[in-house]
C-alpha cells in the first residue's frame, strides 16, 4: 500500500510539471486565519484549542500546490499538509480533479523524560493520502460534488487507514444586500478510521463584502451515528485575511 501511494503520488508531480510549462497564467492566493477552536473532521487530528491557519494555493489551470500550516495560538505546531492537485478534466459543467497529500504531519503533544526531568514535546505522525474531486456545475453560484480522500499513516500510535467519503453543495457568494454576500457549504460524509466508523453532516458559512479582504466563517459539525471516540457535535467561528493574485509569465 505504501509503494502504490507512493507511485502515484509521484505520478501527480510529474503531470503537474508538465502541464505547468504549457501554462503561462499563474494564480496566488493565501488565507490567514484564527480559530477558536481548531477540530478537524478526522477526530484523532483534532486540536481542540485556539489556533491560527494559513492555507495557501499556488499554480496555474491545470495544477495547483496547496500547502496548509496550523499552530496552536500558543506557538506549538499543529499540522502541516503539502497538498498537489491536477485536474484532468476541465468542462464548462463538469470537473475533475486528483490529488496527493505529501506528506501531512499531525502534531501530537507527548510527555518524554529528559535526563531526570519531565519535558512536554510535540511529535509528528506522517500521513499520505490520495483524493478524487468530481465536480458538477449547477450554475455561477451553485455546485455538487464528490470528495474522496484514502490516507494511511506511517507510526503505530496514530490511525493507520482513513477512508473519508462526502457528497459536498456550494452556494458560493450569493447577495444579499449591497455588496454583502454569505456562502454556504454543507456536506454529509461518512468517515471510516482503521475498525471505527461513523457518518456526519458538516456545513460551513461565509459572511464577507465584496472587494473587502476580510471574511467571517462559522463551522458546525455534527454526527448522525458513529462509533469513532470523539464530540458528537462540534463548531468553530474563524476570521479570515485573504490576499488573491493572478500572474501572466511573458
Amino acid at each position: 500500500m505504501k509503494i502504490k501511494l507512493s507511485l502515484m503520488l509521484a505520478c501527480l508531480v510529474s503531470l503537474n510539471y508538465g502541464q505547468a510549462q504549457r501554462d503561462s497564467t499563474f494564480f496566488f492566493r493565501a488565507d490567514v486565519s484564527v480559530t477558536n477552536n481548531g477540530f478537524s473532521i478526522i477526530p484523532a487530528f483534532t486540536l481542540g484549542d485556539p489556533a491560527a491557519f494559513l492555507d495557501m494555493r499556488m499554480g496555474n489551470k491545470r495544477w495547483s500546490f496547496e500547502p496548509q500550516f496550523r499552530y496552536a495560538l500558543e506557538g506549538r505546531p499543529w499540522s502541516f499538509i503539502f497538498i498537489y492537485r491536477y485536474k484532468a478534466i476541465i468542462k464548462p459543467k463538469f470537473q475533475l480533479s486528483f490529488g496527493g497529500h505529501l506528506p501531512g504531519l499531525n502534531y501530537v503533544t507527548r510527555t518524554v523524560l529528559i535526563n531526570g526531568i519531565e519535558e512536554e514535546l510535540s511529535v509528528a505522525r506522517r500521513f499520505l493520502a490520495l483524493e478524487i474531486i468530481p465536480t458538477y456545475k449547477v450554475s455561477d453560484h451553485v455546485s455538487v460534488g464528490v470528495y474522496y480522500l484514502r490516507g494511511h499513516g506511517f507510526q503505530k500510535h496514530g490511525p493507520q487507514n482513513s477512508n473519508f467519503l462526502s457528497l459536498q453543495g456550494n452556494f458560493t457568494k450569493i447577495k444579499l444586500t449591497g455588496k454583502t454576500y454569505v456562502s454556504f457549504n454543507p456536506q454529509l460524509f461518512y468517515l471510516k478510521v482503521d475498525a471505527d466508523d461513523g457518518f456526519y453532516v458538516n456545513a460551513t458559512t461565509t459572511f464577507g463584502i465584496r472587494d473587502f479582504p476580510i471574511t467571517i466563517s462559522g463551522i458546525v459539525n455534527k454526527a448522525i451515528a458513529s462509533e469513532i471516540p470523539a464530540q458528537d457535535f462540534d463548531w468553530s467561528i474563524n476570521l479570515i485575511y485573504t490576499l488573491d493574485k493572478q500572474f501572466i509569465l511573458k
